[in-house]
C-alpha cells in the first residue's frame, strides 16, 4: 500500500503542475457562445446567477480572512442574494477591502482563470476551484447554500476525475467565460436598483459610509474591474 501511494503521489503532482494543450479555436468560441447564452437571457440568468453569488460571497469571505477578520459564516439564498458575516473592527482597511471584494471577485477569479488557461494549466484550474469550494463549504450556514456549493463542487470534481482532456478543457473555458461575462452584469443590476431608490445597504453604499467616497464612485470601480477583466481575460483566452 505504501509503495502504491509513493507511486501515485508523484503522478498526482505531475498532473496538477503539468500543462495541457490549448483547445481548438472553435472550442474557445463555442464555450464563449455557451456562456453568453446563459448570462444574457433573464430566465437562465436567474438560475446561473447562483454561481456568481458563490464567487461574490466567497470573495468577501476570503478577503476577510486574509485581512485578519474572523469569518463566522456565509449564507446563500434562493433569490441569488447572499450574506457573509465576519467579526472585527467595523472600520479600517480590512473592512473596506472585505466590502469591496464581493462585486469584483467573479471577474477577478475569471481573470485569474484566464491566466491559468493561457498558460495551459487546465487541471490546476479545475482542482484549485474544487479546493476553494470545499473550503467555502465549511463556512456555509444554511441548507440552500450547502446544496448549491455541493452541486457546484461536485461538477468540478466529476469533470476533473471522470472526463478526458478535451471535455476538461471545454468545461474550464466555459467556466472562465461565464465568470468574466457574468461578473459584468451584477454591477449594472446594482446601478439599476440604486437608480430606483433601492439597495440602500448595498456594498457600494457600505463602502461609501466607510470611506466617505460617494457610492457612485465605488460602483464605477465595480464596472471598471469587471469590464477590464473581461477585455484582458477574453484576450488571453482567444489568443491562447
Amino acid at each position: 500500500m505504501d509503495s502504491l501511494a509513493a507511486l501515485a503521489l508523484p503522478d498526482l503532482w505531475d498532473r496538477l503542475t503539468g500543462t495541457q494543450g490549448d483547445p481548438d479555436l472553435w472550442v474557445v468560441l463555442a464555450t464563449l457562445a455557451a456562456a453568453l447564452a446563459v448570462v444574457v437571457p433573464p430566465a437562465l440568468w436567474r438560475i446561473a446567477r447562483n454561481a456568481i453569488t458563490i464567487a461574490h460571497e466567497g470573495g468577501h469571505g476570503l478577503i476577510a480572512l486574509l485581512t485578519g477578520r474572523q469569518l463566522t459564516g456565509i449564507r446563500l439564498h434562493s433569490d441569488t442574494s447572499g450574506l457573509t458575516v465576519s467579526r472585527g473592527k467595523p472600520y479600517g482597511l480590512g473592512m473596506i477591502l472585505t466590502a469591496a471584494a464581493g462585486y469584483t471577485a467573479p471577474s477577478l477569479l475569471g481573470l485569474g482563470g484566464a491566466a491559468l488557461l493561457a498558460a495551459g494549466r487546465i487541471t490546476l484550474l479545475l482542482w484549485a476551484a474544487t479546493a476553494l469550494l470545499v473550503v467555502m463549504l465549511v463556512m456555509i450556514r444554511n441548507a440552500y447554500g450547502v446544496l448549491t456549493v455541493v452541486l457546484t463542487g461536485g461538477a468540478f470534481l466529476l469533470v476533473s476525475w471522470l472526463t478526458g482532456p478535451q471535455v476538461q478543457a471545454a468545461f474550464a473555458y466555459a467556466v472562465v467565460w461565464f465568470l468574466l461575462l457574468g461578473g459584468v452584469r451584477p454591477p449594472f443590476e446594482l446601478q439599476a436598483k440604486r437608480s430606483r431608490g433601492g439597495a440602500g445597504d448595498s456594498d457600494a453604499d457600505q463602502l461609501s459610509r466607510l470611506t466617505h467616497v460617494p457610492a457612485g464612485l465605488w460602483l464605477f470601480l465595480f464596472h471598471a474591474v469587471s469590464l477590464c477583466s473581461l477585455i484582458g481575460g477574453g484576450t488571453w483566452l482567444l489568443e491562447g
